[in-house]
């Protein structure tokens, strides 16, 4: 007799290759025409070449291991000697050192020119897009720059380390290189830092600081920024993790945060106790000192979440061309073309901005952009941050139960957006920043309404928005502050989605501006995505994704 054939179980059809070596610049449409419209053009050369490495598979596995392998805190030595030593994988160390050389942390300082920053930007988004959790020290590192700058001997001492594209992880004297972190957040306080109870006391040239700092992140870094009191109020102080003579500072890591997210990065709680620092910036206005780190690693956070949401977005269209149900490939499915071409909205929005705050930052930023960019920068940290997790889920619910697994990138972008939203300013904080900038610095306001009444003209949408903004403002003049308090997200908000109405209207694409002002602006607004009104260009938008 014939034997019958055998049923194949596992012959495997229908589902999408391994989205790698895929060069992720050049096939980010919105990255590139912003860094050619934001002055960056002389950079993409190079950033053809990062977007080429971190696509690789390479550089792909290494990140995903660089998740699951996480970081561990070794507190002592074999011979019981405190070593306070955080060990991470070789995967973390080989994406940290790539993006180093690649000038993701510093590149901008180090060759400050029209689009440096966005640059720079463009960089750490594509090395933060692969891998987040390594983006930051790198953020940090970059940020530290201006308030070191306050205290020359210091500058000229860490400076040029910073400024290195070497990758040294080890906790010794003499290296060429250094990355920063900081310490600010205590149980008490959290987002208060004026409740600080960390106390320094002045020891020779130096200071001795006592206190424990809830979140300390990245503490492998060379050096961090410590808020701590002293008499005459809260001070900005550097602690070195090495002394000069080649003893570690006391750095008690008392134990390593368990977090949803982010877990290639350590974060910790650290004890200080006798701890030198060295005072950074004026006495007692250490809140002032840090604030401008504050605000470029709120920068960062935008970069950040945008970078999430173009992986997001990349992945989600990349599994829906491939796999086919119903009869039909995904993206020819009409509801899925809405959904993938919505989610790319959102990320093309995100990215423009970053890249137009980025270029705000230069070194050649009239005080026009500079006011900009005090408002702007925090707005869009309030939106595009709380915007993230929900892009990120979305996306990931276009791979079906693929996407809900950890095998697959966007499980763990899911886990990781919601940590932009939070550092640096949870949305309340930000929310209420926002409300002292309109009230106290009329300069600010008045370029972030320049910004929107250039581009108002083209669509009524933004029009009438920018009306509405306009009245409110007004208004707010004549109100309780709590009662504007109540309202603030509803102000940032829309001032946010105006801000980004105003920069793709001023973009390349009409067919991405036309379905944002619809979208976004008009009567249809929605709260979930794959709700774009009909008549739009959804080809071109998806073709961009």
């Amino acid at each position: 007799m014939t034997k019958p054939a055998p049923h194949l179980t596992h012959a495997v059809a229908n589902q999408a290759p391994d989205r790698v070596d895929v060069n992720e610049f050049t096939t980010n449409v919105a990255l590139v025409e912003s860094a050619r419209r934001f002055d960056a053009e002389w950079a993409l050369d190079e950033l053809t070449d990062t977007g080429r490495l971190v696509g690789s598979a390479e550089l792909q596995r290494a990140a995903a291991l660089a998740e699951r392998r996480e970081p561990v805190l070794h507190s002592f030595d074999r011979h019981g000697n405190r070593i306070d030593e955080v060990e991470y994988d070789d995967s973390y160390h080989l994406v940290a050192r790539e993006s180093v050389a690649h000038g993701s942390h510093t590149a901008a300082w180090a060759d400050p020119r029209p689009g440096a920053n966005v640059a720079r930007a463009a960089t750490f988004m594509l090395f933060a897009q692969v891998e987040p959790g390594h983006a930051c020290p790198m953020s940090m590192t970059h940020a530290v720059v201006p308030a070191l700058r306050q205290q020359p001997e210091l500058a000229d001492r860490w400076l040029p380390r910073i400024l290195s594209r070497d990758y040294d992880p080890r906790l010794v004297v003499g290296k060429s290189s250094a990355l920063f972190g900081m310490a600010m957040t205590e149980k008490q306080g959290g987002s208060d830092v004026r409740a600080n109870t960390t106390i320094a006391v002045p020891d020779g040239d130096g200071w001795l600081i006592t206190g424990h700092k809830w979140f300390c992140s990245a503490p492998m870094s060379d050096a961090f920024l410590v808020l701590a009191t002293t008499d005459a109020g809260i001070g900005c102080f550097l602690v070195p993790r090495v002394l000069d003579d080649g003893t570690r500072n006391v750095f008690r890591i008392q134990r390593l945060k368990d977090k949803l997210g982010n877990r290639s990065n350590a974060s910790s709680e650290v004890e200080f106790d006798g701890t030198v620092g060295y005072a950074v910036g004026e006495q007692g206005r250490g809140v002032r000192t840090i604030i401008e780190m504050v605000a470029r690693t709120r920068l960062d956070c935008v970069l950040g979440t945008a970078a999430g949401m173009r992986q997001s977005v990349a992945e989600a269209a990349w599994h829906v061309r491939h796999r086919a149900a119903f009869g039909r490939t995904l993206v020819d499915q009409p509801l899925m073309r809405n959904v993938v071409a919505d989610l790319a909205l959102e990320s093309e929005a995100a990215t423009a901005m970053a890249l137009r705050l980025a270029r705000a930052h230069d070194d050649d930023a009239s005080d026009a952009e500079v006011a900009f960019r005090r408002l702007a920068t925090a707005v869009e940290k309030y939106f595009i941050c709380k915007r993230g997790p929900g892009h990120a889920y979305e996306a990931l619910e276009c791979l079906g139960g693929n996407g809900y697994t950890e095998e697959y990138p966007l499980a763990r972008r899911y886990r990781e957006q919601p940590v932009m939203a939070v550092w640096e300013g949870s949305g309340n904080v930000i929310a209420l920043d926002i409300l002292r900038v309109l009230a106290r610095e009329p300069d600010a306001v008045a370029a972030v309404r320049d910004e929107l009444a250039s581009a108002a003209h083209v669509d009524r949408r933004l029009a009438d928005l920018l009306r509405s903004i306009d009245v409110r403002l007004v208004q707010a003049s004549g109100r309780e502050p709590d009662e504007i308090a109540f309202d603030a997200r509803v102000l940032a908000e829309d001032l946010a989605v105006a801000l980004q109405a105003a920069v793709l209207i001023g973009g390349g694409s009409t067919a991405v501006s036309d379905a944002y002002c619809a979208s976004r602006l008009g009567e249809r607004r929605s709260l979930l995505y794959g709700t774009l009104p009909a008549g739009l260009n959804v080809e071109s938008i998806l073709s961009r994704a």
